[in-house]
């Protein structure tokens, strides 16, 4: 492949054939050991390492679940019971499915999020580095977790949508179903934490000059993402923690015979539908670079493209009942959500179109990554089309629960999965400092191209085929054989693809910063792979074009173009300039993120034995039990660390922080996590006048019947807001004593709100009023649980503030109280909504 350098582009973009060279920083300084070492990857946080941790245990899971995918297509060779008995098939195509949308496609996603995203925007890092870290380490136990549920009797087999009543003990009573569920749970919390990362991230530490309608397509795919994210998985959340209370405490949320099961179907598709643009979108966004870099011009309708993506991301929230059209929902609203879902592929259209546009105008070099993205919008385009049938009434009642939908599902969901493997080889040269073998990548796009269809066609014309199950009529033999031939050609394609990644990471020609022609976002303007820190000044796209500032504010490098997001134009820096730009680093490892989710795994293995609130009799449920507890305090004392570690992190001092500018960092995290807290409370809310109202609102018999230790509660943490505000002003004005005085109030004040909710669930117990004596005392106890358990967090938090209050602390800097305040007013607003609903109406 030749690289003529300084080439303008149909966009306007430049080149020139001098990129900056990697600033030399000694690792070990700022507490890293070297990249061959297991501990760097144990400690580190910065984004890059993390980003390659994500990629590689992604394609991990992926292999595991393409072993179960392979298992389920030779189940299918022959219509019948074959090499898997029908408990285990279930369990396959339950795991299957859920490692792939949960483990695999998103995750390999944001490993190329966390890898380019800051270096695309002009960010030495994520906002928060270590959470980062932990995110990724709850993902890993997390799906470590999954994994040891295949150990404990058998892992889930009620189908990955989990849908009630089948989700509940009664139907899947093994310990590794609750397992399953817990792996959920510590999943999406990771997620929430990402997603508060990037979103902090992306709309703080853009590099000058770089807006919004700035930012690269990959970049502002992943932006909204992660804003789907936020509010998408928090329905989950809710979702999951009412079925591992069913599960484990015996509440009877989706064992009620009113509407338990579409509760169910509502949480979950409301959380499900925008998770398939949760997994789209990023591949879109790896399309639309690929196409520019090799089609040598910028998007054409760029801003239309953007404005749809923002559309479609917004309308995802507003389509998730035509996942629901054979229950009992009447026909008007069905045909409301038949329109939403028609209006939502008219975005689409446009961004299909403006894909195809750039191809027309453009000057295409077929390269691997080229191929797959190509590849991904053909198929893309065919799933959508199919989709499209499923979005009509009539036809739905047809297609739903046959192969139609299996087909439509993988042209979409593995069809976006084919842009990321594009992007693989794409972003190799970049990560790794080797080209791939160009050959071998083309091979493994013709093999895989041709399985693929091979595979999934075949289902359109064998749909008459029920979903998750073995038996079929003997006149879709035919089919079913080739797509399991098609099965194995795709799955052998994977293995020169691996042989091709691990031979080019060896001994693969050494990449230049820029090994793409036409490639003009920022990672392409530092060396293959980048330095530690990214960039050796500040960035800046203040007069439209990259360069590189000084600590001083004076111009580094000179830039030499326009373009939509990025351009990879600047000049060596001398040497004082380097030194400048690296006067002060900031600090990129900790071993705390690791031991916390260790902890969190432990504790969640441990507790997925308990059945109504008790672990087993014998040795089997002093093991379980005794993990739970072992983890709870490695937890505990882990988190108690993470606080106190001294950890750097700065943020630039000029960048584009629209619409946030007046928002710290810190802050503007606490703000997104509340919003997402507003959801998982809004699902749990929600879900308690949804049953309320399915079981005939007036005709509830209200738990408790005492309204009092309510109206006292309420009081109590009225008055623990007001202590809340004191403890800030008292900060303020530096007065220590005072300071500590309000937060032990605060603390006393929220001590007395749960020993009057305790003495309360005492007296109800009493009257024989438990967590399984009906769906009234189950929403009551688990929504006021979950307050509870906020309250508790932040008492856990007040602690720890009040130690270090009383060391003189938050004196010189008072934002920690008022960070604390902003959760501790939400906990107790929240209060405010919940005493009417189950104390008064």
């Amino acid at each position: 492949m030749t690289h003529d350098r300084h080439t303008e582009t149909d966009g306007g973009a430049t080149i020139d054939d001098e990129f900056l060279e990697p600033v030399v920083v000694d690792e070990s300084e700022m507490g890293l050991p070297p990249m061959t070492s297991v501990k760097r990857w144990l400690l580190t946080t910065n984004h890059k390492d993390v980003g390659i941790l994500y990629l590689v245990t992604s394609l991990f899971f992926f292999v595991f679940a393409g072993i179960l995918a392979l298992l389920i297509r030779l189940q299918l060779w022959s219509p019948g019971e074959g090499i898997l008995s029908a408990v285990a098939y279930n369990q396959t195509v339950s795991a299957h499915g859920l490692l792939m949308v949960f483990w695999f496609i998103s995750p390999l996603a944001f490993g190329f999020a966390n890898y380019v995203v800051p270096l695309q925007i002009g960010a030495k890092d994520l906002a928060f580095p270590r959470l980062n870290a932990l995110s990724y380490w709850l993902y890993l136990f997390s799906g470590l977790l999954f994994l040891v549920s295949f150990f404990q009797g058998g892992t889930l087999d009620g189908g990955w949508t989990m849908y009630a009543p089948l989700n509940i003990a009664t139907y899947t009573p093994n310990i590794g179903a609750t397992t399953v569920v817990l792996a959920l749970i510590l999943f999406t919390i990771g997620i929430t934490m990402s997603s508060v990362n990037f979103l902090t991230t992306i709309h703080r530490m853009r590099a000058e000059g770089m807006t919004l309608m700035r930012l690269p397509l990959f970049s502002m795919s992943i932006l909204l993402t992660v804003w789907m994210m936020l509010f998408a998985f928090a329905a989950l959340l809710a979702a999951l923690l009412i079925l591992t209370s069913d599960r484990l405490l015996g509440t009877s949320y989706f064992a009620a015979d009113a509407g338990g099961s579409i509760l169910w179907a509502h949480l979950f598709w409301f959380f499900g539908h925008p998770e398939v643009y949760i997994v789209f979108f990023p591949a879109l966004g790896v399309m639309a670079e690929v196409f520019q870099t090799f089609t040598g011009r910028r998007l054409v309708g760029r801003k239309w493209f953007v404005a749809s993506m923002v559309l479609v991301a917004v309308q995802s929230f507003m389509v998730w009942m035509h996942h629901m059209f054979l229950t009992s929902i009447n026909l008007p609203v069905k045909t409301l959500f038949m329109a939403t879902t028609i209006g939502i592929s008219l975005p689409f259209d446009l961004m299909v179109f403006a894909l195809i546009y750039t191809l027309v105008k453009g000057r295409v070099r077929f390269t691997t990554p080229f191929l797959f993205a190509f590849g991904a919008l053909v198929l893309f385009i065919l799933g959508g089309i199919t989709g499209v049938f499923l979005g009509a009434v009539v036809l739905d009642y047809e297609f739903r629960g046959t192969y139609w939908v299996v087909a439509h599902f993988h042209y979409v969901m593995v069809g976006g999965a084919t842009a990321l493997f594009g992007a693989i080889y794409y972003w190799f040269p970049k990560i790794t400092g080797r080209m791939y073998d160009e050959f071998l990548g083309k091979v493994h796009f013709a093999m895989y191209f041709v399985g693929f269809n091979l595979l999934y066609f075949p289902m359109f014309l064998a749909w008459e085929t029920p979903r998750r199950v073995y038996e079929y009529d003997i006149g879709l033999t035919p089919w079913h054989r080739l797509a399991t031939i098609g099965a194995f050609l795709l799955g052998a394609s994977f293995l020169v693809m691996f042989y091709n990644l691990y031979r080019s990471l060896s001994v693969g020609e050494s990449a230049p910063a820029n090994p793409w022609e036409y490639a003009t976002t920022a990672e392409w303007a530092v060396s293959s792979p980048p330095p530690l820190e990214n960039f050796p000044g500040r960035p800046s796209y203040a007069t439209g074009m990259l360069s590189f500032l000084t600590a001083s504010g004076t111009p580094a490098v000179s830039g030499g173009g326009r373009t939509d997001g990025g351009v990879a134009d600047a000049h060596r820096l001398d040497t004082q300039s380097a030194h400048d730009a690296h006067a002060h680093h900031d600090s990129h490892a900790s071993p705390w993120p690791v031991v916390i989710a260790l902890g969190a795994f432990l504790a969640l293995l441990g507790l997925s034995a308990l059945k109504q609130g008790a672990f087993p009799e014998g040795v089997v449920g002093m093991v379980y039990g005794g993990t739970a507890l072992f983890g709870s305090v490695v937890l505990a004392l882990s988190l108690v660390q993470f606080g106190r570690e001294s950890f750097h992190t700065s943020e630039p001092d000029v960048a584009e922080r629209w619409p946030f500018a007046g928002v710290e960092r810190t802050k503007l995290g606490v703000w997104i996590f509340l919003a997402s807290d507003v959801v998982l409370f809004g699902a749990f809310i929600g879900s308690y006048i949804f049953i309320r109202v399915a079981a005939g609102w007036m005709g509830w018999e209200p738990v408790p019947h005492d309204p009092v230790p309510g109206l006292v509660n309420t009081y109590l943490l009225l008055t623990s807001s007001f202590s809340v505000v004191l403890a800030l002003v008292a900060a303020q004005k530096r007065n220590r004593t005072w300071l500590v005085a309000t937060l032990s109030l605060t603390f006393l004040l929220g001590v007395a709100f749960l020993v009057n909710k305790g003495l309360e669930w005492v007296e109800l117990f009493h009257e024989g009023v438990t967590f399984s004596s009906g769906v009234q005392a189950s929403t009551f106890y688990l929504t006021t649980g979950l307050h509870a358990v906020h309250v508790i967090l932040g008492l856990l938090i007040l602690g720890f503030l009040i130690a270090r209050a009383v060391g003189g602390a938050y004196l010189d800097d008072e934002r920690p109280v008022e960070y604390f305040g902003l959760y501790w007013h939400f906990v107790d607003i929240v209060w405010l909504f919940l005493f009417p609903l189950f104390y008064i109406l």
